[in-house]
């Protein structure tokens, strides 16, 4: 865009110049000021307030001005988009989350360009949403949602979500981990691991269902059994076990 200057040569943002000026010009501007007027114009449409959000020079100020107009602020895809830019400042797109919807929040916590700490927030809202979710909506999540998401589900009472998740590429053996190291571990999440062709071999994931108080005899001599005794042994001196399970593995140990 040209420049625009006054007698003495020097720049001024166009809003100074011309405070008529057409919106589409103010948002191309190089300067904060005609940016923040924009971001506040009541003119602002949709596909204006989008075009602004795809600048990564926008200002924070002017993004913090785009969230007082109300009329775009409504729409979705500038809520999102906002959220997402880089120069967003935490306490206006941190606030902002709590207003996304379920698939929305997961977008976030698996978009690339988002910062960390959007993210992990993104899926703190979002795991605290998980109560209130259809079965539909779970099975959906554990498929496609972020390791922390996907993990909190393996935590649900449905076989199917759990099988979801544990199927979810995203899925990781340390996010399995700290599910398991919840005060409370369904069974059937440990039952559905030990069978599982994948995660029934990891060693990290063998030695915390051991650790499990929900785990059955059965469950445990089928871990064991998998298991290096030396790492058997490791466990039974070192680890904080449940009550009798000591006894149950050395009774393991010597009958293999």
């Amino acid at each position: 865009m040209a420049s625009f200057g006054t007698a003495s040569g020097k720049a001024q943002p166009i809003s100074v110049l011309r405070p008529a000026a057409k919106i589409e010009e103010l948002i191309e501007s190089t300067f904060v000021e005609d940016l923040m007027v924009a971001a506040r114009h009541g003119s602002l449409t949709e596909d204006l307030a989008l075009a602004m959000l795809r600048r990564r020079d926008l200002a924070p100020t002017a993004i913090e001005g785009m969230t007082k107009n109300h009329a775009v602020m409504k729409h979705r895809k500038v809520l999102l988009q906002l959220v997402q830019h880089a120069r967003a400042p935490r306490h206006v797109s941190v606030p902002l989350l709590r207003r996304l919807f379920t698939f929305e929040l997961m977008h976030i916590a698996l978009t690339p360009g988002v910062a960390a700490d959007v993210k992990l927030v993104a899926e703190d809202i979002l795991i605290g949403k998980l109560e209130t979710l259809s079965l539909g909506e779970c099975i959906s999540l554990a498929k496609q949602a972020s390791p922390g998401v996907a993990g909190a589900l393996l935590l649900h009472v449905g076989r199917a979500v759990i099988e979801a998740a544990l199927q979810n590429p995203r899925m990781t053996e340390a996010s399995i981990v700290r599910s398991l190291a919840k005060p409370e571990v369904p069974a059937l999440l440990l039952s559905m691991l030990t069978d599982h062709p994948k995660w029934s071999l990891r060693r990290e994931l063998q030695m915390a269902m051991l650790r499990r108080p929900e785990a059955t005899e059965a469950m445990v001599a089928a871990v064991v059994a998998r298991l290096p005794k030396v790492n058997v042994l490791e466990l039974i001196n070192h680890a904080r076990l449940p009550p009798g399970r000591e006894e149950l593995l050395r009774k393991i140990l010597a009958a293999t």
